[in-house]
């Protein structure tokens, strides 16, 4: 094997999934860039690297160097400082400054601005502000470089640095050695496997006590990431063994140790057995179990306290002077002030809701929920009610508004979230108000919906409106079916297609698919849904790229932006993140042609961020796939990049009219959103979806995501796809049970 050392000059090709890279260095001797290609992920413009490897000759691309092992390096030469400080690593110090440094002070740049970083002010342009960033930056980077450096002797990706300096400081180091499973528990990204890894080289035991927690509670935590509120005790056993590669023994101990410490919980009083006709022991993670029994609880306190309101308080003196229960509001009255008639089952909506403390409203797409909810809204306003409106995505509630004309919040922003402390609104602190309507409650998981019931007074009502026929949350917990399934509160379904839903075949086909019927796709000129038969995946990402860049555009008259890319797996050739990839080299290319005084039409590449192989680019449309309470932006909240700094190393995401500015190391919470899961989509409506449906996807392809995917299209569906994968999927209702014992707790 052979060394080279070398300063990276850019970056050809980034695989994210395996970390395949192609990067084309500057090494000495060699007049032209040198292609280094091998599993170097983490390696930035301006790197210094040291390669071990071999040359070879590739018959297309020529000449290359296949690294075997690689570590980056503080840059020795003055070629490489200037890289390194150009490279965006330090803020305040761009590619112009750079340069201006480094011509100055030579080989001594670095000492300079680590001994005497005040005399920068030599240096034209650079301010005291700038120079105090300078530092900042450079103590810092120096300190994620020592941990890198760590990392990097154990062979562990350096990509996760910045995030131990930021959750653990100069402490991250002697964190790492005394306990690296504390970094799965704390740092978002880092999971069990990446700190198992580092534990693995740092001499921890496979059948550590520390190890054997932490395998036990990340099993759990993969366990609610597939919806599951708990895990059957051999389950868990069975499946933490087999991970954590150690006897089921020794890890029957370590959950005893931890049920006996409350790090895990044991549920005894309700008896579930299995199909067998065995009884089952669930085991909760803390968070979960009480999420589930305050869920319960609080629910039928609720339904069990008078409301604290006008109308509910004349209908049951009315009800109790004239001896009948049965009434309630005058329909025709709030048919006359609405406009709007109501049919048999919408008339006892809003007959129910006047006087339930907790009711469920559901139905399908064109049932008339949204009619009927105005309904309900009506009555309440003739006697003055307060009502709140709240939704789980930000989508969600804007559409909620633009329905009813009343302000709809999410129900993080409604509960006034302020990390650290949470949710502002709480049984301390509770809402004001009459009513809460909530719409798409199908996506509350257990947790949410808990926060959410905490800050419910006794006195307020709790209409809950949904189509349960949709996917479940991709939180843990199956929240609105198992209050359905519990019958243990007033529940209305609405079932009656409205004549002007008839004429959609988006809606009439959702409802086929729901029964069980394949979808009419006849396609035809007036049609809203159309099919269009493809077998070759390969072949269906430039027709899917075609669709969205020119075609629809061009009938429809909107821009690409409207258009939404909706498809059931995030990995494979017509997965979301291979389209994705497709769909911004075609509608954000790297390059933009540009008009400069005196010369013209001029070609310059974007200003980039790079992270994990992925490029962020100004107009790029992206999608935050993590809770962050610092910026109010939320799992599924789509946005477009504003602006790109590649010198200080952030850039602005605009998500519906807020301004929020990330830094490069946070970059993972962000994804490119041209193309999305369906799961995602969840809460979302968008004006045209494009939705490739192929046996690719052979292991999502069920009844109820496609239902959801095509319920997601407001004016345009287009399937493209072959009949076989949509026939599986609606003849597939085999959707994986989830662990819940909600329903059961709402039942005793």
């Amino acid at each position: 094997m052979q060394k080279i050392r070398c300063v990276v000059e850019r970056i050809t090709y980034q695989n994210p999934e395996n970390g395949y890279s192609v990067l084309k260095c500057r090494v000495k001797d060699y007049s032209e860039l040198v292609p280094v290609i091998g599993n170097m992920i983490d390696a930035n413009v301006g790197s210094v690297l040291v390669c071990e490897g071999n040359w070879k000759v590739d018959a297309k691309y020529g000449r290359q160097f296949v690294a075997e092992n690689w570590e980056e390096t503080l840059p020795a030469t003055v070629y490489g400082m200037e890289k390194y400080l150009g490279s965006g690593l330090i803020k305040g110090v761009g590619p112009k400054f750079a340069k201006k440094i480094v011509q100055k002070y030579g080989t001594d740049t670095f000492a300079v601005i680590e001994d005497n970083v005040e005399i920068l002010i030599e240096i034209e342009g650079i301010g005291k502000k700038r120079i105090q960033m300078i530092a900042e930056s450079w103590e810092k980077q120096k300190e994620v470089k020592n941990i890198m450096l760590f990392l990097q002797d154990h062979q562990v990706s350096t990509s996760y640095a910045a995030k131990i300096y930021k959750q653990y400081g100069n402490d991250s180091i002697s964190v790492m050695k005394e306990n690296p499973y504390k970094l799965a528990d704390d740092i978002w990204g880092i999971g069990f496997k990446t700190a198992d890894q580092i534990a693995m080289k740092l001499g921890f035991g496979l059948e550590s006590y520390v190890r054997l927690r932490s395998g036990l509670m990340y099993t759990l935590s993969e366990l609610s990431n597939e919806g599951h509120v708990y895990a059957e005790k051999q389950q868990l056993v069975d499946k933490a063994a087999e991970l954590l590669e150690a006897s089921p023994e020794t890890v029957i101990m370590t959950m005893d140790d931890m049920l006996q410490k409350e790090e895990l919980i044991l549920e005894k009083n309700i008896v579930r057995m299995d199909e067998d006709g065995n009884r089952v022991t669930p085991v909760y993670l803390p968070p979960f179990f009480y999420a589930e029994v305050g869920v319960a609880g609080k629910l039928k306190k609720l339904a069990s306290s008078p409301a604290g309101d006008k109308l509910y308080m004349r209908l049951m003196e009315a009800r109790k002077n004239t001896g009948n229960d049965a009434l309630s509001v005058d329909i025709e009255a709030i048919q006359a002030k609405t406009g709007m008639e109501y049919d048999d089952i919408q008339a006892d909506a809003i007959r129910c809701a006047a006087t339930a403390k907790v009711m469920v409203l559901t139905g399908g797409p064109g049932t008339g929920k949204t009619t009927t909810t105005h309904g309900i809204i009506s009555a309440y306003r003739a006697y003055g009610l307060k009502i709140l409106l709240a939704a789980p995505t930000g989508r969600a509630a804007k559409r909620m508004t633009e329905a009813t004309g009343l302000e709809a919040k999410t129900i993080h922003r409604l509960l006034e979230c302020k990390p650290p402390e949470g949710y502002q609104k709480n049984e301390e602190n509770p809402l004001e108000g009459d009513v809460l309507i909530v719409d798409e409650c199908s996506m509350i998981d257990i947790v949410l919906m808990n926060s959410l019931l905490k800050a419910i007074p006794p006195t307020m009502r709790l209409i809950m409106v949904g189509d349960i026929d949709q996917l479940p949350s991709v939180g843990a917990g199956n929240v609105l079916r198992d209050i359905i399934d519990s019958g243990t509160f007033p529940v209305v379904r609405l079932t009656r297609i409205f004549r002007q839903a008839l004429t959609s075949r988006i809606i009439m086909n959702a409802h086929r698919i729901n029964e069980g019927k394949m979808p009419d796709i006849s396609n035809g000129k007036n049609t809203d849904f159309f099919y269009m038969e493809n077998e070759d995946a390969e072949a269906s990402v430039p027709q899917i790229v075609k669709l969205v860049q020119e075609n629809l555009p061009k009938y429809y008259h909107v821009e690409p932006s409207q258009i939404q890319v909706l498809t059931p797996m995030q990995r494979g050739v017509v997965g979301a993140t291979n389209l994705n990839l497709a769909l911004q080299e075609a509608l954000n290319p790297p390059e933009h042609d540009i008009f400069m005084r005196g010369r013209g039409k001029v070609t310059m590449p974007k200003e980039c961020l790079r992270r994990s192989g992925y490029a962020f680019r100004a107009d790029d449309k992206v999608m935050q796939i993590k809770n962050n309470y610092d910026k109010e932006v939320f799992n599924g909240d789509i946005g477009i990049i504003e602006s790109v700094n590649e010198t200080d190393r952030t850039l602005t995401v605009n998500f519906d009219g807020r301004s929020i500015e990330y830094d490069v190391t946070e970059l993972d919470e962000l994804v490119h959103a041209y193309a999305t899961t369906i799961h995602k989509a969840q809460g979302s409506e968008y004006p045209i979806v494009v939705m490739p449906i192929m046996m690719n996807h052979f292991v999502m392809l069920q009844r109820n995501l496609i239902y959801t995917g095509i319920t997601r299209a407001k004016k345009v569906l287009v399937i493209v796809g072959t009949k076989k994968a949509l026939a599986y999927a609606v003849k597939n209702v085999t959707v994986t049970k989830r662990n819940t014992l909600l329903r059961e707790r709402l039942a005793r």
